[in-house]
């Protein structure tokens, strides 16, 4: 893997669907939950969540694969029917199919905000208010590094979402921000800010991304209400397999 530069930062975070099929992880959230989870995560259907203690929190396979929406039957990115990305000569992906037929989230747990984790698109690419199209650059970088999370490569970048970020769902972002609420103020939905005058947004994120997979196993609140907040993502095996009972 080449070495770190935005475009490559960019390129990593919408390249998690076609870079891993299988996921065992832990993650802690540093939030008013305080909680931790282990998960199994099989693409394109299947989830499974525990208590570090062994709890079963949540096993099923979702039902949307060979479903359809408006008459168009959805598929999985990791069909070989399914449209292909364009990649670069670095194996990232520079640009992802714009077919709404394929269904690239993973499996929910709790909100959205665990989808996008697993698949940090919405740090590549936003939204052009102007033509309602997809722009690059939905947030500022700064502070590119190589460095280890939890024993494997991952890549940080402080970052600072502009009015483009486009998160998959404004009450649950993976960056919390003005641009996230804006999106949420739009959407119609309740605000923190309405319910806490004296909110201070992060002056900027800290966030990894595991070079392997794409997926987003750090963030930070730098500065702000709510420094510190975020989450830390354990990856202790990808593509081992998973046997169906682990989902039923």
């Amino acid at each position: 893997m080449a070495s770190v530069s935005t475009e490559r930062f960019a390129a990593l975070a919408r390249s998690s669907p076609w870079r891993w099929r299988t996921l065992r992880f832990t993650v802690e959230w540093r939030d008013d939950s305080a909680s931790s989870v282990r998960a199994w995560v099989r693409r394109p259907d299947c989830l499974r969540v525990e208590a570090l203690d062994g709890a079963l929190r949540q096993a099923n396979r979702e039902e949307w694969l060979g479903g359809s929406i408006h008459d168009a039957k959805l598929i999985s990115p990791l069909d070989p029917n399914a449209p292909r990305p364009e990649f670069g000569a670095d194996g990232l992906v520079s640009h992802r199919p714009r077919d709404w037929s394929v269904h690239d989230d993973d499996p929910m747990y709790i909100n959205y905000r665990w989808v996008a984790m697993l698949d940090p698109a919405e740090l590549a690419d936003g939204i052009n208010d102007e033509t309602g199209g997809t722009t690059p650059d939905p947030v500022d970088v700064t502070g590119l590094t190589e460095v280890e999370h939890h024993g494997r490569p991952a890549w940080q970048a402080d970052l600072r979402p502009n009015p483009s970020y486009d998160p998959r769902c404004g009450c649950c972002p993976l960056l919390f921000s003005k641009a996230s609420e804006d999106w949420e103020a739009e959407a119609g939905g309740p605000t923190l800010r309405e319910r806490d005058p004296s909110l201070r947004y992060a002056d900027a994120h800290r966030v990894r991304l595991d070079v392997a997979t794409g997926v987003c196993v750090y963030t930070e609140e730098l500065g702000g209400t709510h420094a510190g907040k975020g989450h830390d993502l354990r990856i202790e095996a990808v593509d081992e397999p998973m046997r169906d009972a682990l989902f039923t």
